[in-house]
């Protein structure tokens, strides 16, 4: 797995999610348990992850929609 970006915005972190799934690209989201875990903190960041094959196509379809995985 390769990590696309990291956020501790939950709206951006759904609409990037929506929008990998519409090009066919299955995304994960790894530190989701320990954020609420931590009383919801919105310092701790979640990743955004793919599989390593898709990684280049996940930021060409990123790119495409105008958004900046940094």
């Amino acid at each position: 797995m390769k990590e696309l970006l990291r956020t501790n915005d939950l709206v951006r972190l759904s609409w990037l999610q929506a929008l990998l799934a519409d090009a066919g690209i299955e995304t994960f989201v790894l530190d989701h348990n320990t954020a609420a875990v931590e009383g919801g903190i919105s310092a701790l960041q979640r990743r955004l992850m793919v599989r390593g094959q898709d990684h280049r196509r996940a930021l060409a379809a990123l790119a495409d929609a105008g958004e900046n995985p940094w």
